[in-house]
């Protein structure tokens, strides 16, 4: 495909990728990319229910592996079956199931549990039990629980108060208190603070600008300043911008524009133009499209919600009934969204 033909979302080609990468058994890729088996599960089915294409995905075979990665003893889900529990791969057995209806399958009270076990007394929370502490485990914990109606059974203020202590004068978050402002931090740290229904203690005029200026000019987003664009940052930061209300405030066309060059040209998307696709990119990449609401005359995308990531219709039937700030009138002059 050329620079100068005009790019729309491979659709059936993306979905093709994606259905085939649990066959791919005698490729490199899959085999460094055994311990998070879960979690490219979770990033593959999300991908294919934006798509529209869930029904090509084995749903018994996704569920059953899941439960196999439950382990007993702690209540926490392993990256796969075998593999020690993380509250990342917890999550992410935790969305599948939401996606599929099947939460009833698994030990809840254990998987509470677990997540409760991780807990310190400052509010933050480690990984596993080896200890390591940033801010996606906290954002892990306060999505899990709320997606199983169980928030309330950790100590949601002294979270909150550890997230708010991690706030950098420029407004963005890092990975714990005294850290560089990073994109995927941040969209953390607002995660957390929306589903405890506290972004009202954030400065959202001054982080949005620190995320605004994350577009360069190639219309991809960094995580940090002086950094190359990255598709994974259409996620991260738009869709803290989104839970912000302020999504407006950065050069939509010109991302979309971007997401859609950094696709493989048989299907899936890379994190660069010109890179092979990898199943991450291509959720987050989708994801963004989504939230920047693209479509094509015979295909709209299915709609993501930003605070979890889920879609929306899933998050109604699990009584979750969050809800992001309406947008903001106009972007200010000087980020890419103003319109001079």
């Amino acid at each position: 495909m050329s620079e100068e033909e005009p790019k729309k979302l491979n659709v059936e080609g993306t979905a093709k990728y994606i259905e085939a990468l649990d066959r791919q058994t005698d490729t490199f890729e899959y085999w460094v990319t055994e311990h998070i088996r879960i979690s490219g599960a979770y990033w593959g089915l999300s991908a294919m229910f934006l798509l529209g294409k869930e029904d090509m995905m084995n749903k018994e075979a996704i569920t059953t592996h899941v439960l196999k990665c439950q382990d007993p003893e702690t209540g926490g889900f392993g990256g796969n079956v075998g593999h020690d529990p993380h509250i990342l791969y917890t999550l992410s057995a935790v969305q599948i199931m939401c996606l599929y209806d099947c939460v009833d399958q698994i030990n809840v009270e254990g998987v509470v549990k677990y997540i409760q076990s991780l807990q310190g007394e400052d509010g933050s929370f480690k990984g596993d039990k080896w200890g390591e502490i940033d801010h996606r485990f906290t954002y892990c914990a306060f999505n899990c629980l709320t997606l199983l109606g169980k928030l309330n059974s950790i100590n949601v203020e002294a979270t909150v108060q550890y997230v708010l202590k991690s706030c950098n004068w420029d407004g963005g978050f890092g990975v714990a208190p005294g850290h560089e402002s990073h994109g995927a931090y941040i969209f953390c740290c607002v995660g957390t603070l929306a589903i405890a229904d506290r972004l009202h203690e954030i400065n959202c005029d001054k982080l949005a600008w620190w995320l605004a200026e994350r577009q360069v000019p190639d219309g991809g987003l960094n995580g940090r300043p002086e950094k190359k664009s990255d598709v994974c940052y259409s996620w991260w930061v738009i869709s803290t911008m989104a839970m912000l209300g302020r999504l407006n405030w950065i050069d939509k066309s010109s991302l979309i524009n971007f997401i859609l060059k950094c696709q493989d040209p048989p299907g899936g998307i890379g994190d660069k133009p010109g890179n092979i696709a990898d199943v991450f990119h291509t959720f987050f990449g989708i994801a963004g499209l989504s939230l920047l609401g693209y479509s094509e005359p015979d295909m709209t995308l299915n709609e993501i919600e930003p605070i979890f990531a889920m879609p929306p219709a899933v998050l109604s039937r699990l009584g979750i009934t969050k809800r992001t700030p309406p947008p903001s009138e106009a972007a200010p002059k000087g980020t890419p969204g103003c319109v001079e």
